[in-house]
């Protein structure tokens, strides 16, 4: 079972949403709909489904209905019509009280603008969900101190937030979502108020929380480079409807429309597709015999960045093995040059 379900969620702002419903979903425009009735449709039949301990990042242009999405799983925002489904638990049938509770336990969110309290310390700040969920003090310093010491904070939890930069007080942010050991993290544009090499360090210290912490990540963003490094997987939106969800290899390789397919574009493509993505089976593959004094073994998963110059300068040919070792397909200068083209070999499906 998915650890989030959203399943055909329609959100519209206005006085008489219902009353509009049906329009959009007889295939009503966004455009169409605030002209005719004035009312401002955030999400068109969203429907998305996030395994547990994955990364899920949401992307699209201002307007696209992202931050929409991400409100209805903690329900900051009740949709029209849908169904929001968290670890089984239908959100929409919580009472006052259970979503109170729902909040405290099963997710955090961690915010653009940091959101933490001026008055208060690093530590404080920190352990700010443990006072609500009513712990004792001590105890909920030390797990305080142990998440300051995992995003590399020792030394400043006495310290006041207009005292730290910006990456550090995002840290602090994202260590007060960590301390109350949520399943779910949800992150609104969490890194877009950084400046690029404070965003990329905190791109990198998220990876390596998740690669030993394994939540389920809700992570929403305007940057494609970001979507691609960070994501297992991305949902594409536009005008509020889900236009594509895919691996980053998908979403490079396949776009499914001419939105998907204007964002990719200029995408470097060694930094994002993976060996297996490109290699060749060893049934298909028809080069001569491998010679291992003009072969290269790489593991499945690497980047091609990391093997091109030995196939480029030394005219190498990749084996691709598993972690067993075992091979799994085959590189040449061929392979490198159809998957690193611009213009990607399935045309797009349908613009929206």
């Amino acid at each position: 079972m998915a650890k989030i379900e959203v399943k055909n969620v329609y959100k519209i702002f206005g006085t008489e949403p219902m009353n509009v419903l049906p329009s959009v979903q007889q295939g009503a425009t966004k455009e169409e709909i605030l002209e005719e009735t004035g009312h401002t449709v955030g999400l068109d039949n969203v429907s998305i489904s996030v395994e547990e301990g994955e990364t899920f990042v949401c992307m699209g242009l201002s307007g696209s209905g992202k931050s929409t999405l991400i409100r209805h799983l903690n329900r900051l925002i009740d949709p029209t019509a849908g169904e929001v489904i968290v670890n089984g638990i239908n959100v929409m049938q919580l009472s006052e009280k259970e979503l109170i509770e729902f909040r405290k336990h099963e997710m955090s969110m961690v915010f653009q603008r940091f959101g933490l309290f001026p008055h208060k310390t690093v530590m404080q700040n920190i352990a700010y969900g443990l006072e609500i969920q009513g712990m004792e003090l001590n105890e909920r310093n030390k797990i305080a101190m142990v998440q300051i010491e995992s995003v590399g904070l020792q030394g400043f939890e006495n310290q006041y937030p207009s005292q730290l930069s910006g990456g550090m007080q995002q840290r602090v942010g994202l260590a007060r979502a960590l301390a109350t050991n949520p399943g779910i993290l949800l992150m609104d544009e969490a890194f877009s108020a950084l400046d690029p090499l404070i965003r990329s360090d905190m791109q990198k210290q998220l990876l390596e929380l998740q690669s030993e912490l394994k939540k389920t990540i809700f992570f929403i963003t305007h940057d494609l480079d970001e979507s691609l490094k960070l994501g297992d997987h991305i949902g594409i939106l536009n005008h509020g409807r889900l236009v594509q969800v895919g691996t980053p290899e998908d979403i490079i390789m396949n776009p499914a429309d001419d939105y998907v397919a204007a964002f990719v574009k200029d995408v470097n493509r060694a930094k994002v597709l993976r060996a297996r993505t490109v290699m060749v089976k060893p049934e298909n593959f028809n080069g001569k015999e491998i010679k291992l004094s003009e072969s290269y073994k790489v593991d499945e998963d690497t980047y091609i960045e990391e093997f091109l110059p030995k196939v480029l300068l030394d005219r190498s040919i990749i084996v691709v093995v598993d972690k067993k070792g075992d091979t799994k397909g085959y590189i040449t200068e061929k392979e490198l040059a159809i998957s690193l083209s611009k213009t990607s070999h399935n045309e797009p499906k349908k613009t929206y």
